[in-house]
């Protein structure tokens, strides 16, 4: 598959959450005027923690846009499942161990981890040491690089970003924007 464009129809595909097996994108994204896919690497990894915490903390200014957001991660349901226990979140995460969806919409990974960092990455590790995230399990891909799909209801992308750095993703109050 080839990347994908603003103004393209995402590709269809089924996908499993860590509360939801077996959804297929063309019925989510029915649900809200638009569908945020962020994909980042996989719980273990630092940054995603941070993020994922972030997005927690502040969901109630996502949740008031209309728009729904899912996290990809390449992590396995069962172990995420086990990480989260107790501390149940307000958005699903797609559960993507095998990279399929990564793939499919060609979200490729650094060529090294010398060109994982730029100066916004750096700025976010030195905010994720302050608060105390340590790096945990390894579970997916080291070097893969995120990405942001906004999608309206028939799955058109509204908005298509690939990263070239780790922390090249949008903070929430750019996901405020982009889901308003």
């Amino acid at each position: 598959m080839s990347r994908i464009s603003v103004g393209e129809t995402m590709p269809d595909f089924t996908f499993d959450t860590t509360e939801q097996l077996n959804q297929q994108l063309s019925e989510v994204v029915k649900a809200a005027p638009k569908t945020m896919l962020l994909f980042l690497r996989y719980y273990g990894c630092p940054i995603c923690q941070f993020d994922i915490h972030e997005i927690q903390t502040h969901f109630d200014r996502i949740k008031a846009t209309g728009g729904q957001l899912y996290v990809v991660l390449q992590s396995e349901r069962t172990s995420l499942l086990q990480k989260l226990e107790g501390n149940a979140l307000s958005f699903p995460i797609i559960c993507d161990p095998d990279q399929s969806i990564y793939k499919l919409l060609s979200i490729e990974p650094a060529p090294s981890m010398e060109k994982m960092g730029d100066a916004r990455t750096m700025e976010l590790i030195q905010k994720v040491h302050a608060a105390g995230y340590q790096h945990g399990e390894y579970e997916g891909n080291e070097l893969q690089l995120p990405a942001c799909f906004v999608l309206d209801k028939t799955g058109k992308a509204l908005h298509a970003h690939y990263g070239v750095s780790a922390g090249d993703f949008p903070t929430v109050d750019e996901m405020v924007e982009l889901l308003s």
